[in-house]
């Protein structure tokens, strides 16, 4: 069976109820529930990279944790300073 390299925790808000995005109780919510998946699956805390994504549905908005490790963690790093490195070329010329 492959190894886990990823985790994901989604809450939807509706967009009358929020003001550009989670409050910050729900924020630290997602997160301690977060980690305390990640501990349940045997992963250090410390080791995965944690993003926050905010997806438009329609009347809410969907709100995504997620936890990156190993593999996972790797692609993800590679894949933003390649972006960084692209706009700054861009911007250079």
């Amino acid at each position: 069976m492959a190894k886990h390299t990823q985790a994901h925790l989604s809450r939807k808000v509706p967009k009358s109820q929020s003001k550009g995005g989670l409050t910050a109780m729900a924020k630290r919510k997602i997160e301690y529930y977060m980690g305390a998946k990640l501990e349940e699956i045997g992963v250090n805390i410390n080791l995965p990279i944690y993003r926050w994504k905010g997806e438009d549905k329609g009347n809410y908005i969907e709100w995504t944790y997620s936890a990156y490790w190993d593999d996972s963690k790797d692609q993800i790093l590679a894949e933003e300073a390649k972006a960084t490195g692209e706009s700054r070329a861009s911007t250079a010329t």
